[in-house]
This record gives structure tokens, sequence and C-alpha cells, in this order.
């Protein structure tokens, strides 16, 4: 589920393995093999009490793409567990993702689609009335980690200004992405195209609320491409269904 075959067979020449690929590993299999092991890869609940078990875990490797809470993390640090994501993997399957869909909604692909196949299809300026240029518009980003950094480089032939949240960067690290570092608020208000590549963390689910989407122009674009534990999902689709964000 994890590895390609030639990867895996790779891995197996590089490491005495003990493989479960069929969900999560039975808590006998997974408890009998932990004194053994010195790197964990999947989505294993690691409780203290099973990290307590495993004197010899140097690495967890989880495949999720998010630091899931299922991980005595404090533990983990206090005892030089390294605690990593495969985010880097699928960043650029994600970064492309998010052109689609940005390219689709700005010129109202799908939806023009679905109104031919409805035979409700209307044409010229009426079909375009609400569609604007992806080329040139004004693009936002909350969070800039592994996805963020893989779609910006794809952003470039469009030549969008890039306006970037993220309170975790210094300024001049954005900068060097050539990405204008601004608030929340402004890259809400000032965007034509908003994408948020956040990762959860325990202080900021539901930190995209209805406030949040008001400041977000009629007719603007919002991609929700990490994890949706970090909208409010009543709030989103309220400000969907009523027409101030293009779906």
């Amino acid at each position: 589920m994890i590895f390609q075959p030639d990867a895996q067979r790779r891995l197996s020449a590089m490491a005495d393995l003990t493989v479960f690929d069929a969900g999560p590993m039975p808590p006998e299999m997974l408890e009998k093999n932990l004194p053994r092991a010195d790197i964990i890869i999947g989505q294993t609940d690691l409780p203290r009490e099973r990290l307590q078990q495993a004197s010899k875990l140097r690495a967890i490797i989880n495949v999720e793409g998010n630091f899931l809470p299922n991980i005595d993390y404090d533990y983990c640090f206090s005892h030089g567990i390294r605690v990593l994501i495969a985010s880097p993997a699928f960043a650029v399957s994600v970064a492309e993702m998010a052109l689609a869909f940005a390219l689709d909604l700005a010129r109202g692909v799908s939806k023009n689609d679905r109104a031919f196949r409805a035979k409700a299809e209307v044409y010229g300026l009426q079909s375009n009335q609400d569609s604007f240029l992806f080329t040139g518009c004004r693009v936002g980003i909350i969070g800039f980690g592994d996805l963020a950094r893989a779609f910006r480089p794809m952003l470039r032939p469009f030549r969008c200004p890039v306006k970037v949240y993220d309170p975790w960067l210094p300024e001049r690290e954005l900068r060097s992405q050539d990405c204008t570092p601004a608030g929340l608020d402004e890259v809400l208000s000032s965007s034509d195209a908003i994408f948020v590549f956040a990762s959860v963390t325990a202080e900021n689910q539901g930190f995209l609320g209805k406030r949040e989407f008001d400041l977000i122009r009629p007719g603007g674009i919002f991609l929700l491409m990490s994890r949706a534990g970090v909208v409010d999902f009543e709030a989103l689709t309220a400000a969907a269904k009523s027409g101030h964000l293009k779906v």
C-alpha cells in the first residue's frame, strides 16, 4: 500500500522488514515487533505505553502527510525519536491538482460542462460573465510548507503576484520564494484565488470561518488543498451555496 514493488525490494535489501499490508497492523503483531524496531513506517497509533516498549526506535515515518494526534510527540522528542512525514513525495501531485482546479474555476469549465449536459448552456458573453483570467490574477497562499513550495513554481508562467500568510516562517524566507508576506486578512481580502496548504495544529482548527470567508471578494476562488480541520465547513458551505465563492 505504501511502496511500489521495486522500492520495497530496495528497502528489503537494506533492512529486515516486518510488513503488514492490509490496513492497520494487528495490536498483537505490532507489540511483538516493537522491542526490535528501529523505524516504523505507516500510520500506527503510538501512545506512550507502546513507545516505552520500543527501546531501539529512532524514527517514525507517518505516510498520512500530516502529524496525526495518534503519537505521543513529547515522548518522542524527549527520547530522540524523529517523527517525519512523507508530504514531499506527493507535493507535486497536489500542486498540479490545485492548479487544475483553479483554472477550472476561473474559466468555468466544469460549470459550463454541467450546463451543457443538462441542455441549459448559454453562449458568448453571458457564459463568461462570472469568469476571469487566471493569468495575472492575484493569488493568496495560506501555509507555505512542502505543498506550497511545489505549487509556487507552477504559477510563474501565469505571472501571478503572490501574497503568503504563514506565521511560522520569517519574511525573508517568503521573499526568497518570490512571494510577498502578508497578514491573513490581507491575503483573504486582496486575492482573486486563495490556496490553503496549512497543516492542522492544536491551535488552528477551524480558523477559517465566516468572518474570514466574508473577507474574500465575491466570486473569488477558495481551494482547500491541505486538511479539512483548518476550515469551519458550515461557513464554507454557506459561502459556496450563496454564490459568494465560485463553485
